[in-house]
């Protein structure tokens, strides 16, 4: 009598679970998902890389001669040290959540960066010429 009972209680209610692939509950703030990155605010500091506990973010250069990073999504442990970390803010985890691949490969994120040209030197003004008459 218990279980007939539990039965038409539960068959009245409204189902408290998502038609998943349909429906996508939003994630609360905080969430740590996929890599982002913004090469206008990167310097190539190589912080991100270094404090990365699994070794998931590669630097292809230093400094002004970066010209990106690759993330190994497969490799990270979505822990935030690399945003942290960041002086800049060149690099954030969002939300997004979805991260399946069928291939390995797709599982790299790979982040291209326009390296810098090094600042031209300030050429000092000319001392004035006197002219002799």
């Amino acid at each position: 009598m218990a279980m007939e009972r539990e039965l038409l209680k539960n068959a009245m209610s409204k189902p408290c679970t998502l038609a998943y692939p349909f429906e996508k509950r939003e994630m609360p703030k905080g969430t740590r998902g996929r890599h982002e990155y913004d090469e206008a605010k990167c310097t190539g500091c190589g912080m991100c890389s270094r404090v990365c506990p699994s070794f998931a973010i590669e630097l292809k250069g230093l400094g002004p001669k970066c010209e990106g990073l690759k993330v190994n999504l497969g490799a990270c442990l979505f822990c935030q040290q690399c945003e942290e970390s960041c002086p800049t803010g060149a690099i954030w985890l969002t939300t997004a959540y979805e991260l399946a691949v069928i291939n390995k490969a797709d599982q790299i994120l790979d982040f291209k960066r326009t390296p810098r040209a090094p600042a031209a030197p300030v050429a000092k003004p000319a001392a004035p010429v006197e002219v002799k008459k």
